[in-house]
């Protein structure tokens, strides 16, 4: 019972722990759902892992099945970034400790749940509770960016080996709350689409109509959150590898006022592609991407 007991504790207490549960649920999905895909359906595998497990496959439903999949996907990735973040920077206990809760209950609550609903006929308490996760989740994404509020003076710094302003600003801790911020609001940039389901919007996966010259605004809304959902995980990514290594000195403290500029505008040519401005949104991107690139470059040639 003891060894019980520390195993939970570790793989739940801990920020290893953590991760370890994070990434094995992500293994079991892709290893589980990889045999459905088409290399998979021509040799057969595809349709005796349907039988096996009892799958309900319509074939009609298959965009809003691999929304769902990835989505679950998605979740556990944003949770384990979570968890390298709350252990990587200093913040208040009960924030660490709340945040942590609230994302992992969410993560599973979407991926068991909704990949039931979606592949296990559609019991819609499943879908319920598959909403509640990701709204869990969204809820740790705000209790995140309080828990970074980087004008804290406790997390301010006087080391020149690190970017920050006169006043001790941190540049660092700065650009993981920008990042933070943009995340929550830009998930927000899909959720708006999303609430219009069954209200005359039809699902459909982003790569079979990018090429269409004309879209609706809630099309152009999906294809905006995709895209910069997966650019804001690659950004946090940079900034917790950059954290973990202790980047610092010159170009340390050239690369975190890039990265928070470029996290800023790119965002906002993103969430432009829904305005007016959409014809020249596109160009702002560019023109946000490059600064970020050029911040992980810098942590790359240090």
């Amino acid at each position: 019972m003891q060894f019980v007991k520390d195993r939970f504790n570790y793989l739940f207490g801990s920020t290893k722990g953590l991760i370890l549960v994070a990434i094995a649920t992500v293994a079991i999905v892709t290893a589980v759902w990889g045999m459905l895909s088409g290399p998979m359906a021509e040799m057969g595998v595809r349709e005796v892992v349907i039988k096996i497990l009892g799958m309900d496959i319509v074939q009609s439903e298959r965009e809003g099945r691999i929304i769902i999949l990835y989505h679950s996907i998605a979740m556990a990735i944003v949770a384990i970034e979570t968890y390298m973040v709350t252990s990587l920077l200093k913040m208040k206990p009960f924030f660490k400790t709340t945040i942590n809760a609230i994302i992992t209950v969410g993560y599973l609550l979407t991926m068991i749940f909704g990949m039931g609903f979606a592949y296990f006929g559609h019991n819609w308490a499943f879908h319920g509770l598959y909403i509640t996760g990701l709204s869990l989740i969204f809820f740790a994404g705000v209790l995140l960016i309080i828990a970074l509020w980087p004008w804290n003076p406790d997390y301010y710094v006087t080391d020149k080996a690190y970017a920050h302003t006169k006043s001790g600003l941190d540049l660092e801790r700065t650009a993981f709350f920008a990042t933070a911020v943009t995340t929550v609001i830009s998930a927000l940039f899909g959720a708006v689409p999303g609430s219009y389901f069954g209200n005359g919007f039809e699902v459909f996966l982003a790569e079979n109509i990018i090429r269409y010259p004309e879209k609706s605004v809630l099309e152009y809304s999906v294809i905006g959150h995709l895209h910069i959902m997966l650019a804001l995980i690659g950004i946090m990514i940079t900034l917790i590898i950059g954290r973990w290594l202790n980047f610092r000195g010159l170009l340390h403290k050239i690369a975190m006022p890039l990265m928070i500029l470029g996290t800023i505008v790119l965002n906002l040519g993103v969430w432009g592609v829904v305005t007016p401005l959409e014809p020249v949104a596109h160009m702002i991107i560019y023109v946000g991407a490059t600064p970020s690139m050029l911040a992980a470059l810098f942590l790359l040639i240090w």
